[in-house]
């Protein structure tokens, strides 16, 4: 049985006094739930800040990144060593706000998910998805699946016990637009096939495929309802308590 996850990614926002008073409702609301596993993606800025937050709690913490050197002359960059001392057990890499406005290529997101596999306890949330205009034209199958050869090349089954997917359809990020449940499944179904043909179908059933894309508290109850999505990775609605919660407390 698939654990479904609800993670929240913070992206660029709250300060350090904003993460906390968020990370306290969100413990208070959710810290001792038991139907899912709850992750908190804050900035790097206030990972120390929820680690001890969320301390004694259910909630696990992660990083929005992760660099593919252990340590070297790497200005700006955080490495698994440094996320694994803070507390850190989830790592996302792929996002395609990264794709988009750092330069991030299947190649190097598959570089960070090695290191994170040569960590001793972090897992990876690994983000895949199209664009508007590669849905419209039909290739979207074809474009996913080259992100899964490419994010994944090397990877083992035992690896993907370490690895959490995320489909996250770019038209989708912030703009109000959700995929449908039902366009959402099928792409899910998809991917899991491409597992099992790639890994077998054992090790396909194991990982747990997110969807992620104007999650909100009205459409969660509908997407947890569909067989192959095991869970949201939420960006705006996860910036305020209420709305968390809610997505958290889901009904399937």
């Amino acid at each position: 049985m698939r654990i479904p996850i609800i993670a929240g990614n913070w992206k660029m926002h709250k300060t350090t006094q904003e993460a906390r008073e968020l990370a306290r409702k969100i413990k208070a609301g959710a810290g001792e739930v038991s139907h899912c596993q709850v992750v908190l993606a804050p900035p790097f800025t206030a990972l120390s800040t929820v680690a001890s937050e969320i301390k004694g709690s259910k909630l696990i913490l992660g990083s929005q990144n992760v660099h593919w050197e252990p340590k070297g002359a790497f200005t700006g960059e955080i490495s698994a060593p440094m996320l694994e001392e803070i507390g850190c057990r989830v790592t996302i890499v792929g996002h395609s706000e990264r794709r988009q406005h750092f330069g991030e290529t299947d190649e190097t997101v598959n570089r960070r998910v090695k290191a994170i596999l040569q960590s001793a306890s972090l897992q990876a949330i690994v983000c895949i998805g199209e664009t508007l205009a590669q849905r419209e034209s039909g290739i979207y199958h074809q474009i996913i699946t080259q992100q899964l050869a490419g994010d994944l090349d090397g990877l083992t089954r035992q690896d993907l016990l370490r690895i959490i997917l995320a489909y996250e359809p770019v038209w989708a990020i912030g703009t109000g637009r959700t995929a449908s449940p039902e366009t959402a499944q099928e792409v899910h179904e998809a991917i899991r096939s491409w597992l099992s043909q790639k890994f077998g179908n054992e090790a396909a059933q194991t990982v747990r495929v997110l969807y992620g894309g104007s999650v909100k508290p009205d459409n969660i109850d509908h997407l947890m309802r569909q067989p192959d999505i095991d869970g949201a990775l939420v960006g705006g609605a996860c910036l305020e308590a209420d709305s968390f919660l809610r997505i958290i407390h889901f009904k399937a």
